[in-house]
């Protein structure tokens, strides 16, 4: 018979640790099991949860509201750093616009005056076109009157040359009755006003073409056709003289025309030109 067995109180204690120990050594994989069991149980159940669906669907809800949160604060940060930083330079605009008044303002005056000349040289513009205008009136005038005094100085010059011609050929022909004739009295007419004779010479000539000398005269001694050649001669130089002088006075007349018409053109060309500069001032 197995008598009772010693009992040792000092190591007791010991031994329940040790038990213990052993127990938490056991149980340890039952627990995990069993909760591995509960966890799955209870997602099974919450898979079966129209309640845990709609948390689901709010958390993923939360998830792109927090996303797009996130973005939308990007979005402002960037916008703040573009205010400070455009704020400055609205700023400095600003100081530059302001810094510009005065220099506006004188260019503003400036303009003004730059209106005023515009303005006063058009109006002179106009005035010397006019004044030109009036100049080409006034010289085709001119010429007009030269031309016809022209015209009427050589068909009367044509006609007493070529009188005398004939009354030189007639009386060196020793054609008495030619002063009988209407070229005699022509003659006798413009000896009378014929300013390039002497007093003798005129008085001769025109004893001789009234007839007061009777039929004996003879003209080979010559004076009278001398006197008449002698009128003839200074006619014909009157009139090329004349003539000289009205072939200047075209020429005269047509490049006075010519200058006038090329400053009407620039002057024209300046109006337009100015009246263009004054509109966009």
């Amino acid at each position: 018979r197995l008598g009772p067995i010693p009992c040792n109180c000092s190591e007791e204690p010991h031994l329940v640790s040790t038990f213990a120990r052993a127990m938490a050594v056991v149980l340890r994989p039952l627990v995990l099991a069993a909760m591995v069991v509960v966890a799955q149980a209870a997602v099974t159940q919450h898979e079966m949860n129209p309640i845990r669906k709609v948390v689901t669907m709010l958390q993923a809800m939360q998830k792109k509201v927090e996303a797009e949160g996130v973005k939308e604060k990007e979005l402002y940060d960037k916008f703040m750093c573009y205010c400070k930083s455009g704020g400055g330079d609205l700023s400095a605009s600003i100081s530059a616009g302001e810094a510009k008044v005065p220099a506006l303002g004188s260019t503003i005056e400036a303009s003004e005056e730059k209106l005023a000349q515009s303005k006063e040289d058009q109006k002179q513009a106009q005035a010397d076109r006019s004044a030109a205008k009036d100049a080409m009136a006034e010289a085709t005038a001119i010429r007009e009157k030269e031309a016809a005094s022209y015209a009427a100085y050589k068909a009367e010059s044509d006609t007493n040359i070529a009188a005398i011609a004939k009354a030189v050929v007639a009386l060196e022909k020793g054609m008495a009755g030619f002063l009988q004739t209407s070229s005699a009295r022509v003659l006798q007419q413009l000896a009378q006003s014929n300013q390039d004779l002497d007093e003798v010479e005129r008085q001769e000539l025109v004893s001789f073409l009234s007839g007061s000398q009777g039929e004996g005269y003879a003209p080979s001694s010559g004076e009278i056709t001398g006197i008449l050649k002698e009128m003839g001669d200074t006619m014909a130089k009157n009139l090329a003289d004349a003539t000289a002088e009205e072939e200047a006075a075209i020429k005269n007349y047509e490049a006075l025309m010519a200058a006038k018409k090329k400053e009407i053109g620039t002057l024209q060309v300046q109006i337009e030109e100015g009246m263009s500069r004054i509109g966009n001032l």
